[in-house]
């Protein structure tokens, strides 16, 4: 099915030639239509596939089709849990909004930042994509109204569950009308997400995407048996060894990440981490340097890399491993992109092989583990 079957503008048809988009994933194929139509969303689907342009583009129709709110009263709020994927949203917004004819004003608003420069940006704003904490200030100030939202997004709403938004999402929702198109879009179904769902929707167009195998297909994936001491000159020699130029590195702490950026800085190799401890400003120069190709490691947490999204990433090393099977796959899924080869490698601890056992067994994918005691580092720079 092409995009020219979804009743999308031609100016916005010829926009997701310039940018690429081929063909529409499934979750487009499936909610475009079922958005421009008016219908409540309930989508499942993981980072990557594609579901914020399956929400962007038909409410970007309905805008240029209705009419605006008056000002500082929004027509759209989407709520995110992180600052990086407010400022991924509004950048396909703004991306899209370009094409069309008229004018419609799109801007993110987070915490961690001065709240000024936001109140002011909010004049004329038809689309708000907030973080929740950010937004009730915004809305105690008298800065923004939601009296008048025709549609909601809850975009990774199973993570701002998790991080505990949920007394803030149930404040925002009793400032909203009633009469409202709601889309709900989560990597997870969890129980909490049930709730939510039940309250929130009125017969939802469920779709469920499922993790394509021939994503993982895509992907080389390794690992190394390595002791805890061992794991930084090990990640040195991969890097130098086989001239890894983009590569994304995981860890699940915060002092970890910057422990790791910090040692491969010192032995030569340009690192920098991406995490909640860092300030706003230090995370998007990161995070753009990296995107651009001229940042060779970028070190993160799991809940910042909601916001990296790089079609062409060739490498990802997990240097600690994730908790869950799904972070596992959610990780790796990083590289492997747009049909385009990926590769993945993990670290393994001896108190780590069962956990790895698990995770292959869960992927349905045997892993080829090597042992880094065969490993030379006595040359390393």
């Amino acid at each position: 099915m092409p995009f020219t079957s979804l009743n999308l503008a031609p100016t916005l048809l010829k926009e997701l030639v310039v940018q690429n988009y081929l063909q529409p994933t499934p979750i487009q194929q499936a909610a475009i239509p079922a958005i421009l139509n008016g219908k409540d969303i309930l989508g499942i689907a993981q980072t990557g596939s594609g579901k914020t342009a399956s929400f962007v583009l038909p409410i970007l129709m309905n805008l240029q089709r209705g009419n605006r709110a008056k000002n500082r009263h929004i027509n759209v709020l989407v709520l995110v849990p992180t600052r990086e994927l407010a400022v991924q949203v509004k950048d396909v917004f703004l991306l899209f909004a370009a094409a069309l004819p008229i004018h419609i004003k799109t801007i993110a608003v987070f915490g961690g930042v001065s709240i000024n420069p936001q109140m002011m940006a909010l004049q004329g704003a038809n689309i708000l994509v907030a973080t929740p904490g950010r937004l009730l200030e915004l809305i105690d100030s008298n800065s923004v109204h939601l009296s008048e939202v025709e549609t909601l997004v809850l975009d990774e709403a199973d993570k701002m569950l998790n991080l505990g938004f949920k007394e803030e999402i149930n404040r925002i929702f009793l400032l909203l009308p009633k009469k409202r198109q709601n889309l709900l879009f989560s990597a997870t179904l969890s129980d909490d997400l049930q709730n939510i769902n039940q309250l929130l929707l009125h017969d939802p167009l469920v779709i469920k995407i499922e993790v394509e195998e021939t994503n993982i297909a895509l992907i080389a994936q390794s690992a190394y048996l390595v002791s805890e001491e061992k794991k930084g000159p090990l990640l040195r020699y991969l890097i130098q060894q086989n001239n890894f130029r983009q590569v994304l590195i995981f860890t699940s702490s915060v002092y970890k990440a910057d422990n790791v950026a910090d040692k491969l800085r010192k032995n030569g190799i340009e690192a920098e981490a991406i995490h909640s401890k860092k300030s706003q400003g230090a995370r998007t120069d990161a995070l753009k340097k990296f995107k651009a190709g001229n940042l060779r490691v970028l070190v993160a947490t799991d809940l910042m890399s909601r916001g990296i999204d790089i079609q062409f990433l060739p490498h990802v090393i997990n240097y600690e491993l994730p908790r869950s099977p799904k972070d596992y796959l959610h990780r790796i899924g990083r590289t492997g992109r747009a049909e385009n080869p990926g590769e993945a490698i993990s670290f393994i601890t001896p108190e780590d092989e069962h956990h790895f056992s698990v995770i292959q067994k869960k992927m349905g994918k045997k892993v080829t583990i090597f042992n880094s005691e065969e490993i030379d580092f006595k040359n390393l720079k």
